[in-house]
């Protein structure tokens, strides 16, 4: 298993990413395990709203490069949690990178503590934020996305705040998330999944419009020579052969 079995509390059910071994990473195994939990979380009536944590020093280190999830299966992942009809809340004590940042900004609300870090990654590969673009720009401040997506640096939590990559950055997380979730408990769930409609409308256009386009840019960097020198200097620990 890479997820941890369901906790439940007071309608909150907790899913973990619990595969220490490649760092929460996006195999196709992760993917279709956290599809099926959330897709048992929509039919279950008790649920009122789903918190998506991590075991270990690291919430997803993006793709897994040698076991990789499908991009129709991840993109169709990032979809299921914007479409949810109840919210996804991410809590976050670790580090963010890449494709884990399209999961991470396909969640409703978000709370990172001081111990995490994010990095959009991709360029440093030869690749780009290409599919994860969908639900990352139409929320992230523009200046700042041009910035991390271009430079792959690294950032804290009080920045990926600042820029709308999460809700909120704080010292404790789950005594943030304490009145989060305890006003999640006092919506109804009409309430919520109408609500909820509302603020991901834009998101929802975003794939809807340009999933297909964005999966094929994604296929064709992966296939290309700069690519697979790119992941293959990272897998050997080693500078790629651009370095300046």
């Amino acid at each position: 298993m890479t997820l941890a079995p369901p906790a439940r509390d007071r309608g909150i059910t907790t899913l973990t990413l619990d595969s220490p071994a490649n760092r929460n990473a996006l195999s196709a195994r992760l993917v279709a395990e956290l599809s099926a939990a959330l897709a048992a979380c929509a039919a279950d009536d008790s649920v009122r709203a789903v918190v998506l944590t991590h075991t270990g020093n690291t919430f997803c280190a993006g793709a897994d490069l040698k076991a990789p999830a499908d991009p129709h299966a991840f993109v169709a992942l990032m979809r299921q949690i914007v479409a949810l009809p109840k919210p996804v809340v991410a809590r976050v004590t670790g580090h963010v990178r890449a494709g884990g940042l399209g999961l991470l900004g396909a969640c409703d609300i978000s709370v990172a503590g001081p111990g995490s870090s994010f990095a959009l990654t991709e360029s440093r590969l030869g690749l780009a934020p290409a599919v994860i673009s969908l639900p990352l720009l139409p929320r992230l401040d523009p200046r700042a996305a041009a910035r991390y997506y271009l430079t792959g640096e690294r950032f804290g939590a009080t920045e990926a705040a600042r820029i709308a990559l999460i809700t909120l950055a704080a010292d404790d997380v789950d005594e943030a998330l304490i009145p989060v979730l305890e006003g999640l408990r006092r919506a109804s769930p009409q309430g919520l999944a109408a609500s909820k409609e509302l603020v991901t409308a834009t998101v929802r256009e975003t794939f809807d419009e340009h999933a297909e386009d964005l999966i094929a840019r994604s296929a064709a960097l992966f296939a290309s020579d700069e690519a697979r020198e790119g992941m293959t200097a990272f897998l050997e620990r080693r500078d790629p052969a651009w370095l300046l």
